[in-house]
């Protein structure tokens, strides 16, 4: 019995400035990704101690090499750095496994609350929309694991998000990690209790695996990104199967999901890789 771990930073405890999200903000962020590596860590236990076998876990935030591997249980094989095709959920197609965690998560950039709202980058997207519907990076990545026939069994983060992964995922467990107040403001809960109910709530998805199902996006998809400037939809649109839809959005159709996630990663990737 194994499971995948979808880690992001955003979402955990004590987790709400620009600081702590990134190598530049020094000891911020240095605290952040202990109390990052803790709450992934506690998960991973639970799922050993309700009989896993392997923990397969993808760091999925900033540069993808936040998670502390030698605090985490042995147990573990960790998915790290970039590029990958698969992007945040590199590894899920390496199955089977009995369900899919995302831990620290967030609400999409569309949604007008949470904390550190964004969909895949803040920075370069203003948002995205598949087969018409804006998504955030879970409904995208929940649907890759289901294509892989894998269900979502938790999530963890604030309570804008947990609100957003009810609607699209339905009963899962979640965990409450803090209460939105603004973009980079939260009420929070102790980073210890939040721990032991990841604990408790993982228990609990383990012992319900039969009441979860994959709820896959089929193909084809077509995929819409508005980015936060004009001149990636304007040179992007050269491409034979990319349609400028106005000043900063393109529209593209992919024959499945993974074909569609590996071209948003190539969005993010490619500026960086020709830099």
């Amino acid at each position: 019995m194994r499971f995948y771990i979808c880690a992001d930073i955003e979402g955990v405890a004590g987790i709400s400035s620009r600081e702590q999200l990134r190598p530049e903000g020094g000891v911020e962020w240095a605290r952040a990704r202990e109390a990052f590596t803790a709450e992934v860590a506690a998960a991973a236990e639970a799922l050993l101690a309700e009989g896993a076998s392997e923990v397969v876990v993808s760091d999925s935030h900033g540069n993808a090499q936040n998670l502390l591997i030698e605090k985490l249980p042995t147990a573990v094989r960790l998915v790290r750095a970039w590029p990958r095709p698969l992007d945040m959920m590199q590894g899920i197609e390496d199955g089977p496994y009995a369900g899919a965690l995302f831990l620290g998560h967030h609400a999409g950039g569309h949604e007008t609350g949470g904390v550190c709202a964004h969909t895949y980058s803040s920075k370069s997207f203003v948002r995205v929309c598949v087969n018409g519907e804006p998504v955030s990076e879970t409904r995208v990545n929940a649907a890759l694991a289901a294509h892989f026939g894998v269900p979502t069994v938790f999530a963890s983060g604030d309570d804008v998000y947990l609100a957003h992964v009810r609607e699209i995922l339905g009963d899962v467990e979640t965990v409450e990690t803090k209460r939105a107040v603004g973009t980079y403001s939260a009420v929070m809960r102790h980073p210890a209790v939040v721990r032991d109910d990841i604990q408790a709530a993982v228990k609990r998805a383990v012992g319900r695996l039969g009441d979860f199902r994959p709820r896959p996006i089929e193909g084809p998809v077509v995929q819409e990104v508005t980015f936060a400037n004009r001149m990636p939809a304007e040179i992007l649109a050269y491409l034979p199967d990319v349609t400028r839809v106005d000043s900063h959005t393109i529209r593209r159709t992919a024959a499945d999901l993974p074909e569609a996630v590996r071209f948003l990663h190539f969005l993010q990737a490619y500026p960086q890789v020709m830099a």
